[in-house]
């Protein structure tokens, strides 16, 4: 049997049948003859089954939200820790196969290159219907792989087949091809998974459907669409000024043909799923809670995310479940019920939401009332848009209903630094998207069986919006339908062109660096089309995928950004006569402690800044985002390990590679970016 290409000691494959020995010299392990195996519906299924293990989900981690807590490090949520991207020289390159893994393409080009002759002959047995999912599942994961190498590193080698165990063949296969062409290859291979997919799977919600694969495929088209936009004229893109790949492989490309490509193809995938859900998104009623007495659900919308059984509404697309009696667990609801899983939304995520009647907050006649901030989280969000509302532990919320359904428990915000829990909120405006209430599902830790979504349909909504206004500059009927359902449900003015007209980008600018598109200022209107999305995704793993690609963080190029919290200095919450005041679980007031040099320093200076701010507490050890969040455009793009250049190098020299390092990385491990700028 012919030995599997391993791209240059690429990572093992994990899952099923790929899994195999990495290097050229082994033979794979699986004692399967292809010819046999690939001839049932039985055997495909098998197969592809095992890789939706690719897809994200809620992890075990002991100080975590699961996938809730994945937009750590932005400007919508803080971690008790900083993100090394905006600390310049604190991101280094790696001494390994960093970025560099190619297991996962190698077992789905074995499946194809054996699976698609015998399924183009009429020689797989079985039922039609089987056969064709486990192909689209193929073809829908072998995008998904790609998806994940390219949108972290840009240009990408394209594999085609099983290539053959020869050292010339395998390093001119590890060139990397311009990343337009690679976005191409992937949307290629979703046409076709959206075609052999089924409208509604044999396995549910948890299985690949037609409109699983066209809703991807337009986020990979916005993706690419607006990278090429915000990034031209730079090496970031093919053919930018000093970009390292080579002029011979752009194959005439035109950057604002691509462009103009990648935006319609946005546009006509995420139609197919919009027009389908826009007038059938989950009902949102409003209530401050959830789930009442006895785990009644009062507010599906809240619950969509909070549920065992996400497959349960209409809107979800694809989901992982969880089960206790098969051990397929995490513990985010230990975090979510006792604390706060160590993250917490922004000063800027918060103040972005509009008023009901749709005007910022800081508009002439929104109602909003600055005095608010004082008399806490509760007060704060009065009359503002559903959906912080909700997804927000206030001063008051209710974090469980007990064992029995019926013994509710307050949330209490804990000390934010240096206190009782390290996996208490660091910004004090607690993120509740995503909590259960029932305390069985946070008792001995692994107890969690809430679902992971991984696909919703209002994503596709978002896309078309997005994609419409960048190609057309203007919001056409179809944008403005889907506009108003996201809109209604938020409880909030449909009329978009009234917050248009009453956005100030200099007042956004503060908190959304989303506001930005290198480093000059968007209009208001599609600044709003992207408030929408900010607002509507938040704590969905996907704010850092949006800022990359729109190039929104140059301007933290020369000017440091803090990140921000509640307001604490001056408020209830460091008044020990309020009944909010930051107190022990025994009650007993907590003094702030403001030395930036002493390990007991808990909270930031009021000389600073009456907010929060949670990486301005503690010098000790080190702080490099004391002075705030900066960036360096090498960042929008991960670097390449070390040892991935010298293998893919004829004499193992990092120098001599065939393999490009990305622009401003270096590649020697241990080194971080240079400047760009």
């Amino acid at each position: 049997m012919r030995k599997y290409i391993n791209l240059l000691l690429a990572t093992a494959a994990v899952v099923g049948l790929s899994a195999c020995n990495d290097y050229l010299d082994k033979e794979p392990q699986d004692k399967l003859i292809p010819e046999n195996y690939f001839t049932s519906a039985d055997n495909l299924k098998a197969y592809t089954l095992n890789y939706y293990t690719i897809l994200p989900s809620h992890s075990d981690n002991a100080y975590g939200l699961g996938t809730f807590s994945s937009d750590n490090g932005t400007d919508n949520q803080a971690g008790r820790s900083a993100s090394s991207r905006f600390a310049p020289g604190e991101w280094r390159v790696g001494s390994g196969n960093d970025n560099w893994g190619f297991g996962n393409i190698r077992g789905l080009n074995y499946f194809l290159e054996y699976a698609q002759p015998n399924y183009d002959a009429g020689n797989i047995t079985g039922a039609q219907a089987q056969i064709d999912q486990a192909m689209g599942e193929a073809h829908f994961f072998l995008a998904y792989t790609y998806w994940a190498g390219y949108q972290a590193i840009g240009d990408y080698p394209i594999l085609d087949g099983v290539l053959p165990d020869d050292k010339e063949i395998t390093l001119e296969a590890s060139k990397r091809k311009p990343r337009n062409q690679v976005a191409r290859y992937i949307l290629d291979h979703l046409t076709e998974a959206a075609r052999l997919l089924p409208e509604a799977s044999a396995y549910g919600k948890n299985g690949l459907t037609k409109d699983c694969a066209n809703l991807f495929r337009s986020r990979v088209a916005l993706f690419e669409g607006t990278w090429l936009k915000y990034h031209k004229g730079t090496a970031l893109v093919p053919g930018g000024p000093g970009w390292p790949g080579n002029s011979a492989d752009l194959n005439g490309f035109d950057i604002d043909s691509e462009i103009n490509y990648f935006l319609t193809e946005a546009m006509a995938s995420a139609k197919l799923v919009g027009d389908k859900f826009v007038g059938n998104l989950v009902e949102n009623t409003d209530t401050p809670e959830g789930m009442g007495p006895g785990f009644s659900e009062l507010n599906p919308y809240y619950c969509m995310f909070s549920a065992d059984n996400s497959g349960a509404y209409d809107e979800v697309l694809l989901y992982r479940a969880y089960s206790l009696s098969q051990g397929v667990v995490t513990q985010m609801q230990a975090q979510f019920q006792k604390n706060a899983g160590g993250s917490g939304w922004t000063r800027g995520m918060v103040a972005s939401f509009l008023m009901r009647n749709g005007l910022p907050i800081y508009a002439a006649g929104s109602g909003y009332d600055p005095a608010w901030e004082d008399q806490g989280v509760t007060a704060t969000l009065q009359g503002r848009d559903s959906r912080i509302q909700i997804f927000t532990k206030t001063d008051h919320s209710i974090i469980t209903y007990g064992l029995d359904g019926n013994s509710p428990a307050e949330y209490r915000m804990g000390w934010m630094f240096g206190g009782e829990d390290l996996t208490c909120c660091p910004t004090g405006w607690a993120v509740k998207k995503g909590q259960a209430y029932n305390y069985a599902q946070a008792q001995g830790n692994l107890q969690s069986t809430t679902g992971s979504i991984i696909f919703r349909a209002a994503e596709a909504l978002l896309n078309y919006m997005e994609a419409c206004v960048e190609k057309n500059g203007n919001v056409d009927g179809t944008a403005a339908g889907y506009w108003a359902a996201l809109r209604n449900r938020a409880k909030v003015d449909a009329d978009y062109n009234k917050t248009v007209a009453a956005t100030n980008m200099a007042e956004e600018a503060k908190g959304d660096w989303g506001a930005y598109s290198h480093g000059a200022l968007i209009s208001p209107l599609l600044y709003n089309v992207r408030r929408e999305r900010r607002n509507e995704l938040c704590a969905e793993a996907l704010r850092m995928m949006d800022l990359r690609r729109w190039c929104a963080l140059d301007q933290m190029i020369n000017t440091p950004y803090q990140i921000e919290g509640i307001k604490y200095w001056g408020t209830v919450y460091n008044d020990p006569n309020s009944p909010l005041a930051m107190k022990t679980e025994g009650g007993e007031y907590i003094v702030p402690t403001v030395d930036a040099n002493s390990n007991e320093s808990n909270m930031s200076s009021e000389s600073a800044s009456a907010y929060v701010r949670p990486y301005q507490i503690s010098q000790v050890g080190g702080n490099p985002v004391w002075d705030g969040y900066r960036f360096t455009r090498a960042h929008y793009l991960s670097p390449i390990g070390t040892l991935a250049l010298e293998t893919a190098s004829p004499d193992k020299n990092a120098a001599t590679s065939v393999i490009y390092q990305n622009p401003g990385w270096p590649i020697y491990s241990g080194q971080p970016a240079e400047s760009l700028d």
